[in-house]
């Protein structure tokens, strides 16, 4: 394939996710250079999927939806084949070539796409833990490839760390995703506190609903604390030293973020907690 489509295709990538209103964590300017394209691609791989589960206004409703991502996953088991033709895949195709990507964690996130679709309660919070592995610990495994490294005691931290930032961004959005019917606190543990589904949509922040944030923010913090390690060690491998910083911003914010949770008593459904530029230099200080 010419270097001229292979360029042109990641720069659509670049595009893609620079144009977003959602910042992809780890495409920040302490990412090296020469690696910032491969991630531009996943994230653009990504973004599209999650925009045919999640966007609205797709006609053919949740059947479309299914297909569409169907159709997706044909593209990425082409691309795997060799075959590749839109530009996203022909920059996915060269990123698994040069960084030694298997399919499995690129297919584990179509598969959190579709169940996005599909499913709207948890009830235990194995289920949303079992999500989780499909949804946002493939992402910290690709960019571990992406740094040379397929060490699977590394992949376990980044497991942790993976899953406590999806969940912080579950307890952070709980209002937001209560809009598209969509509950991601387990049903045990809401019941467990005495609370219930229709007190959830009624928005009711009574000492019930607190006492069941700090449960799961108690909870979200302990695996933080499991994740930790890897940073540790990223910054001891030669392959991973330029990585730890990133990672430890990333670590220092999704605290920050359960910080932020408690300081406004979980009332999640009046305010949305949100690290500030304030919040970003100080975390950006405690990083160096």
């Amino acid at each position: 394939m010419h270097d001229s489509l292979i360029n042109s295709s990641f720069k659509y990538c670049e595009c893609i996710a620079k144009g977003h209103y959602e910042n992809f964590p780890v495409a920040s300017f302490l990412i090296p250079k020469e690696k910032r394209k491969y991630i531009y691609a996943i994230y653009a791989y990504a973004r599209a999927a999650d925009d045919f589960a999640d966007e609205p206004g797709i006609e053919g409703g949740n059947p479309k939806r299914l297909a569409l991502l169907d159709e997706w996953h044909d593209k990425l088991k082409d691309c795997f084949k060799g075959k590749a033709y839109d530009p996203i895949f022909i920059a996915l195709r060269q990123t698994v070539e040069d960084n030694r990507i298997p399919i499995e964690p690129l297919e584990n996130l179509l598969k959190a796409f579709k169940q996005d679709v599909v499913k709207s309660r948890y009830k235990s919070f194995d289920e949303v833990a079992d999500y989780c592995k499909n949804s946002a610990n493939p992402v910290g495994r690709l960019v571990l490839m992406i740094f040379g490294s397929h060490d699977e005691k590394l992949f376990r931290y980044s497991d942790k760390i993976c899953t406590a930032l999806q969940l912080t961004n579950f307890w952070q959005d709980v209002e937001v995703d209560l809009q598209k019917d969509r509950v991601y606190l387990p049903e045990d543990d809401i019941r467990k506190f005495g609370y219930s589904y229709d007190e959830l949509f009624a928005k009711k922040c009574d000492e019930r609903f607190v006492k069941l944030m700090e449960f799961e923010v108690v909870r979200t913090k302990d695996l933080f604390e499991q994740g930790k390690k890897l940073i540790e060690l990223a910054s001891k491998d030669t392959n991973l030293k330029k990585l730890a910083k990133e990672l430890k911003l990333i670590w220092l914010g999704g605290t920050k973020i359960l910080e932020k949770l408690k300081g406004i008593k979980y009332d999640v459904f009046n305010k949305r907690p949100e690290v500030s530029t304030f919040d970003k230099i100080k975390i950006y200080a405690k990083s160096r």
